[in-house]
Parts: structure tokens; sequence; C-alpha cells
């Protein structure tokens, strides 16, 4: 085979049986190289032997090739013989055998009815933890009932301050926002029928009633959530909770009550903040866009909006922080002992917070419309 001398090179030949190439030339992996199916053509020796003639600089490729003649002679049934060749590259190319062997690959074999039943079984356990963990916090607060003094009242309004006080500028500027998005979206249609001050009641209804529970509690998931998770993920991490199971103190009642209870009081309150900015969003809008005064916008919003719709709001801003504060405490206990663990049940507290508020959303949608609610 001719080639530069500068270039990768095979030279081969034929001694009986067996097959002699010779490895030469600069070998380097920006540079092509020559195919062993090429070289080898039809040829079926039983043995090859690997040896080095004019070599100059090598790098993995040269370990690469000589792997790979390996796993021809291996497919091929032929006997492959480089103890001609410097003890580090047949160390390196045995190192990448010893790799590639390893690596697992992946199962094609199940099927579709293995894979749902896979994930049937992990959902399974999934609301089953979910399920006991609500029932040791239930436990636990009747037990604080019975002894008050026992409660962490400290701790509680600390993460009042921090899930209630700290987040109004997030909730601040989406609740705004959303007013403001919905206000546009409803003026471009209702001003086509002459009905601009019924931007008012579609605003005002939808804030009080779906988006600004919903808004703030989408909030609080991924900020306070997520926060719960990370910040119980990595006192597990920390061997922090099994020194207090160590020493008789249950972590559901020292760590979970306090944030729960403080995002339970505060969610409703937040979601009231975010009902009223959404409010003022609708109004900017139609002062600006409509050249509704915002006085008449306000009788508007004032006829639109009665005591049931507020109290719908706030009972799903209830439930919405007893989820949020559920699913990054279960996280953060369910976390594994490592940094990446605490990313993961952060990102998973996230994720099941929402999921979970959409769907209680969906079901209150639905009782709420058998209620004529």
């Amino acid at each position: 085979m001719s080639a530069a001398p500068t270039q990768a090179r095979v030279e081969t030949s034929l001694e009986g049986d067996r097959l002699v190439a010779v490895l030469g030339g600069v070998w380097r992996i920006t540079d092509p190289l020559p195919a062993w199916a090429a070289v080898i053509g039809d040829r079926r020796p039983r043995a090859v032997a690997v040896r080095l003639g004019e070599l100059g600089r090598w790098d993995s490729s040269l370990v690469r090739y000589v792997h790979e003649i390996e796993r021809w002679c291996r497919d091929a049934g032929a006997v492959c013989d480089v103890s001609a060749l410097p003890a580090t590259v047949r160390d390196l190319a045995a190192l990448l055998a010893q790799a590639r062997e390893t690596r697992v690959p992946f199962d094609h074999s199940h099927n579709l009815l293995a894979v749902v039943g896979v994930a049937a079984t992990g959902l399974g356990r999934q609301t089953r933890d979910f399920s006991d963990f609500i029932g040791q916090c239930t436990l636990s607060a009747l037990g604080l009932l019975r002894r008050p003094g026992r409660f962490r009242w400290r701790d509680c309004f600390t993460e009042m301050q921090q899930c209630g006080a700290m987040a109004l500028p997030i909730v601040s500027l989406i609740s705004l926002l959303v007013g403001l998005i919905m206000a546009y979206q409803a003026a471009v249609q209702l001003r086509q029928f002459g009905a601009d001050i019924f931007v008012a009641d579609l605003v005002g209804l939808a804030v009080v009633r779906e988006m600004g529970p919903m808004m703030a509690a989408v909030v609080l998931a991924g900020r306070t959530g997520a926060a719960f998770a990370a910040q119980i993920g990595n006192m597990k991490t920390g061997e922090e909770i099994d020194a207090l199971e160590t020493l008789g103190i249950a972590p559901v009642e020292f760590l979970v009550l306090p944030r729960l209870v403080a995002l339970t009081v505060m969610m409703p309150l937040l979601a009231l903040y975010a009902n009223c900015l959404g409010v003022l969003g609708g109004m900017f809008v139609s002062a600006s866009v409509l050249d509704i005064p915002p006085s008449a916008y306000w009788i508007e919003t004032q006829t639109v909006i009665d005591l049931s719709d507020v109290s719908s709001g706030l009972l799903k801003s209830l439930v919405f922080g007893i989820i949020v504060a559920t699913a990054g405490c279960l996280r953060g206990l369910q976390c594994e002992r490592s940094a990446a663990g605490v990313g993961q049940a952060a990102t998973s507290a996230v994720v099941t917070g929402i999921l979970l508020i959409i769907a209680a959303d969906a079901v209150f949608a639905v009782l709420f419309n058998v209620l004529g609610i």
C-alpha cells in the first residue's frame, strides 16, 4: 500500500495462513486513517500479527485501530498477535476493550405492556409514599393540637417571612403582568362589539377565581417548594435528619409542620395580594387603551365580583399552599445522599407541586360547577 511518509499507513503481507499487518507513519485522530475493512478485503486469515514499522508520532487513533483489529479477529475467529507492539499500546488497547465490554446497552426488549406496567408500578409507589407522608403530617398535627407548646413557632414565623413577605416582589410582577395580558387580549375582542367596559368583568372574574390563586401557587412552587426540598435534602445529606431520629425527634414534627403551617397561612394572603395586582393591571390597560376611567372600571368590577368568587379563590389558595409545602418537604425527605440528589429533589418538588396544583384546580372547577358556585 503506497502512501505519503507522513500519513498513517498499514502494509500487509501473507506468511502462510497468517496475515502480518505493519503499522507506520504518523497517526493523528484528526487525519484520515486507513479502514481496516478495506485493508483486509476478502481475505480470511487464521491469524493476524500486528507490528510497528517506521512509526512517527501517534495518539489515541493508533490504540483505537489496534482495538479494531482485535475486534475483527474475535468476530472472525482468528488469532490476534499483538506481542510485538509496545507495552503502552497493548495496555491502552486492553483498557479500551474492557471499557466497551462493561458498557451496558439500552434494553430494547421491553414491549409496550412492560413499559406501562413499570410506569404504573412507579406511580403506585409514589402514591403510597405521598399518602403515607400525608398521614404522618396529620398525626403530627393532631399531636401538636394536644400539646401546642411543642410547636416551633420561631421557625414558623421565619418561614412565614421567607415564603410570604420575601415573595411579594415576584408575585407582584407576575400578577400585574397577568392582569395586563388578560386585559389586552380581552380588549382586542370586546372592542369590536363596543363592549369595552366588560373587560373589567372578564379580568376581575378570571383573576379572582382562577389566575390569582394559581399564579401565586405556581410562583411559590418554583420558589418556596424548591427551597423546602433543597433545605431538607441538604440536611438529609449531612445526616442531620438521622441525628434527629437518633435523639427521638420526629423529622415531620420538627421540620415539616412549621413549613406546612407557614405556607398554608401565607398562601391565601398572597392570593388576595395577587388578585389586587391583577385587577390593577386590567385597570391600567383599560385606562390607557380603552379610555375607561379607573372609577368606572372599579365600579364594574364590584358589580361582577361577589363574596362567593373571593371565597372560592381563597379556598383554592389554601389547598394550593398545602400542596406546595407537602410536595417540597416530601421530596426533601426522599432526597438521595449526594449533591446531585439535592438538585433532583428540588426539581422534583417543583414538578410535583405544579402538577398537583393543576390537578386540584381541575377538581375544583368540576366541583364548583356541580355546586353552582
